[in-house]
């Protein structure tokens, strides 16, 4: 094959300066962590919630910190710089899906429950079975969400030093995990959020750059971009249009659709993002929050195709291929190409931020739901102290790191993007369908939420477990030389979301109605007007 490559090497400098600039990365997001622990008490509602101090531009930058992980920041880039117009799907997708729930979930969410997205489901439904439900769905969720996470730091720090060894990049993923569990442990929901903050206004700020310094080196606006990627492109023009990997086949073409269901319909249902309603007081702040989003998150992924097409253009399809961190590694080669290494690593460190933010969002998220859902709710019948949960919260969180940091290591080498995609689907299939029909219709029973939660995420991951995703592929989590995949997607969402609603409408069908009065009309009342959420959180 014709080598289309701007160079086939890139300088990434001085391993030491890059660790050094790392480590001035970690002391300073620590020491905001460290003062904010100042403020935070053991209550619950401080670890969990931050004590719902939070204005709607502050959790808009927090849920912007959240929601641009690592996947939307190296991966997307990368699958934009191989697939072009492809790629630009999870742009799309990703921005669309914070639409979805602004209209559907933001503001009733905020107005029903108190720390998790199990408080909203239990309001009028039986407490142990569908905390359960919900807390097992949570937990999958964030371990597939994590795994992404684990495998892009590891590809970022191997790029930085110049690493290919597996064992190498494994350790790197153990550091992020260690790190995790101590930036939780030590800050809770408060210091995690003032994190997040600075990692969005970072992340945001350094793709402006690359953008702007993309065009300088390109010597010309977005349209002299696409015409230098065109050109050093194998594939040439069909970067710009659909097609490129999801249009050799009828079978692809469903795989898009299936992906595009996933990333729009999976944000409603993803644990940590919900639970960043519960940040700010009311529910008007909110609906704030997510219209901040929107528009952080909507500039974001408008340069993610600047700097995507300006990596095919500027550093080419085969460095980004045989770079250590593979696919993920597009952006930070773009960086280094036209800023230089030390940017590069500044770069690099904003990243890792943003993969240290993420993973401790999301492993608070899973251990509120282990300890408020299963040992509050259901193991102690609601008796536990807000002490004992916090206490078995911060357990959870090191079984959650260490079990985080096992997959992680498996999952090197794959497109994050692609694997938060799964998570997403996930989400969309397990979740979304239980929180809508507890929201807007009221003949649902538990026995529907129950058959819908475990329904939908059951017929995710086996689908998952048996697609081209784990094994029977180059790409797979397993390799081409295992292959036990006769599920032919890799992305499980045109069947799994269909079948999470379907299965609530048969068990709320079958099962036996819940018999508490007024709950219904209570929830959709307080879900619409707020009436009485204020007594709720100060309960």
């Amino acid at each position: 094959m014709q080598t289309y490559a701007a160079s086939q090497t890139v300088d990434t400098g001085n391993p030491l300066l890059n660790i050094a600039i790392f480590v001035l990365f970690i002391v300073v997001t620590m020491t905001v962590v460290v003062r904010a622990t100042r403020k935070t008490s053991q209550k619950g509602s401080d670890f969990y919630t931050g004590g719902a101090s939070f204005s709607g531009w502050q959790n808009g930058l927090a849920i912007s910190g959240d929601y641009l992980s690592a996947a939307a920041f190296l991966g997307v880039t990368g699958a934009i710089a191989l697939y072009g117009y492809d790629g630009f799907l999870y742009s799309v997708g990703f921005l669309i899906a914070l639409l979805v729930a602004l209209v559907l979930v933001a503001e009733p969410l905020r107005n029903t429950g108190r720390f998790t997205m199990a408080d909203v489901l239990s309001f009028r439904l039986k407490q142990r079975p569908v905390r359960m439900a919900a807390a097992i769905s949570t937990l999958s969720i964030s371990l597939f969400y994590l795994i992404a996470q684990m495998a892009g730091a590891g590809g970022l720090v191997a790029l930085l030093l110049g690493i290919n060894g597996r064992a190498a990049q494994s350790g790197v993923v153990a550091i992020v995990g260690v790190l995790m569990i101590i930036y939780v442990l030590v800050g809770g929901m408060k210091g995690t959020t003032y994190v997040q903050m600075i990692k969005a206004v970072l992340l945001v700020g350094g793709s402006i750059i690359i953008a702007l310094l993309t065009f300088f080196a390109v010597r010309g606006g977005f349209n002299e971009v696409l015409t230098q990627a065109v050109a050093n492109h194998p594939e040439g023009e069909k970067v710009l249009g659909p097609g490129l990997k999801y249009g050799k086949n009828e079978l692809t073409k469903l795989d898009f659709i299936s992906l595009g269901m996933a990333l729009v319909f999976g944000t409603s249902g993803l644990p940590h993002v919900l639970m960043r309603f519960y940040t700010v007081p009311t529910a008007r702040e909110a609906r704030r929050s997510v219209t901040w989003t929107i528009a952080i998150v909507a500039l974001f992924f408008l340069l993610t195709v600047v700097m995507g097409y300006g990596a095919a253009a500027l550093v080419g399809t085969d460095s980004i291929k045989n770079a250590p961190g593979g696919v993920n590694s597009a952006v930070l080669l773009l960086s280094a190409e036209v800023g230089g290494t030390i940017f590069m690593a500044v770069i690099s460190a904003i990243a890792f931020a943003t993969i240290l933010a993420v993973v401790a969002g999301l492993a608070i998220t899973a251990s509120a739901s282990v300890a408020h859902d299963i040992y509050n709710s259901v193991l102690r019948d609601g008796q536990a102290t807000e002490e004992e949960q916090v206490r078995v919260s911060r357990i959870t969180v090191v079984v959650i790191g260490l079990l985080a940091i096992v997959l992680g290591i498996g999952a090197i080498g794959q497109n994050i993007a692609f694997l938060v995609a799964l998570a997403f689907g996930i989400a969309a299939s397990a979740n979304l369908p239980t929180i809508l029909y507890s929201l807007y219709w009221k003949r649902f029973n538990t026995t529907g939420a129950v058959f819908s939660i475990y329904g939908g995420l059951l017929t995710s991951v086996i689908l998952i477990i048996f697609s081209p995703a784990v094994s029977g592929t180059d790409t797979s989590f397993l390799g081409a030389d295992i292959n036990f995949a006769w599920f032919p997607l890799t992305n499980p969402s045109i069947i799994a979301i269909p079948m999470g609603f379907i299965l609530g409408i048969v068990g709320t069908l079958i099962g036996k109605p819940d018999n508490f009065e007024g709950k219904a009309s209570e929830m959709q009342v307080r879900s619409l007007t707020g009436v009485g959420v204020e007594k709720a959180v100060q309960h």
